[in-house]
Order: structure tokens, then sequence, then C-alpha cells
């Protein structure tokens, strides 16, 4: 009997760690969303040509074309993440070598950036060298 009034708390115990565990799961995974990330309206960009070793600033409507020299640059996404002392910058480049003829590789770069570490995802082209800077509203 002693063993029953054991078995049946320890039952209850396990249901009512089940039920904690999916509510914390369910509030976590709320709070660490992609909500927390806050789309910005401009981005800063350099492009170095590497050929005049010039710099170039250039400032971006997010979701608009630039063409800058032979490159149709399209800036998709810019995100600051939101809980960070020091927040991460991040946007979704796509780019667009206009003086390539070959339609089997469209994008030359189609991928996310970060300001803090621009070598994680870099931008491979002879001539020109894209990192971004900031984004903001």
């Amino acid at each position: 009997m002693f063993q029953r009034k054991n078995i049946l708390l320890g039952s209850r115990y396990i249901i009512l760690l089940i039920y904690s565990i999916i509510f914390n799961l369910t509030f976590n995974l709320q709070v660490f969303s992609d909500t927390n990330n806050i789309d910005e309206k401009y981005a800063e960009l350099y492009v170095l040509d590497k050929v005049s070793s010039k710099s170039t600033r250039i400032i971006f409507d997010v979701g608009k074309e630039i063409i800058f020299q032979n490159l149709s640059i399209t800036i998709l996404k810019c995100r600051n993440s939101k809980f960070d002392d020091d927040p991460e910058v991040t946007a979704f480049i796509q780019v667009i070598d206009l003086n390539n003829k070959n339609n089997d590789k469209v994008f030359v770069f189609n991928d996310w950036t970060f300001a803090s570490s621009p070598s994680i995802r870099p931008f491979d082209h002879p001539v020109y060298d894209i990192w971004l800077k900031k984004c903001y509203s």
C-alpha cells in the first residue's frame, strides 16, 4: 500500500513537471522569437573598388535595388538585435554582377552578412568588396 501512494504521488509530479516544461518552452519561444529582431528601414554599406582603392558609402532604402558601377545591390532585410549591449547588425543582401552574361549563376552574393564579422559570409568579387556598417530607421 505504501508503494502505491508513492507511485501516485510520483505520477502527479511527472504530469506537473511535463506541464511546466511545456509552459516554459512556449513562453521562451515567444520571448526569443523572430519578433525580437527589429527590422530597420535604412542600411549603410561601404563598397571598396579594389582597382582604384576608392571606398564609397551608400545608404539604402531596405527592399529597393541600387545600381553601383556594374553591380546591382538589393538589401531585403536589415536587422539590429534587441537584447545585446552591443547589438549585432545583420542584413540579407543580394548582389548581381551586370557584366556577367552567364545565366547559370544569377547572384554573386545572396546571403546574410554581419557587420561585426564580415568574414563569416565573405563577398567574393574580383573588383569590389562590400561590407555592412549599420541599419537604422
